[in-house]
């Protein structure tokens, strides 16, 4: 989970301040900062990290990160899903049941996985309900307390 984190940030600080025109390029970087990611990995972290490209002026094309702005926009609608969908957060474990109104799991399960909880091993959504594996030695409690970070008033 650490060298995730890690590897994100190193990411985001490369794309900041390097030109980078390829997946190949930014391989190229991560692998000189210590980082020994497939190209598959990296393009996971990309999507994650909601990295597009955007033109460079000369023809070409470089990766960007997106705006602040965007991103909070983004996490507010992912907040307004859950919300809007969610009755009611037990846990057991390393499992997180969330029971929702009939028809909105998957969209309580996408603004899960969109919040980009790092203590959230994966997700899986039925009708009314959905679950949420946890890291290994990641508490119910724990996960609580992160979601109310990202949901403010969130009663469990």
């Amino acid at each position: 989970m650490k060298e995730r984190q890690s590897r994100l940030k190193a990411i985001k600080t490369l794309i900041k301040n390097n030109t980078i025109e390829s997946q190949d390029d930014l391989l190229a970087l991560l692998l000189k900062e210590g980082y020994d990611v497939t190209q598959a990995t990296l393009s996971r972290d990309l999507k994650l990290l909601k990295v597009g490209k955007v033109p460079d002026g000369q023809n070409g094309y470089i990766y960007a990160l997106p705006g602040a702005d965007e991103n909070a926009e983004s996490e507010a609608i992912y907040v307004q899903d859950f919300l809007r969908g969610y009755v009611s957060i037990d846990f057991s474990g390393n499992i997180v049941v969330i029971k929702t109104f009939p028809g909105h799991a998957n969209t309580v399960c996408n603004a899960i996985d969109n919040l980009n909880l790092d203590e959230v091993l994966g997700t899986v959504a039925g009708d009314n309900c959905m679950f949420a594996c946890l890291r290994e030695g990641v508490t119910g409690d724990e996960f609580m307390e992160k979601l109310k970070k990202h949901i403010p008033g969130l009663e469990d």
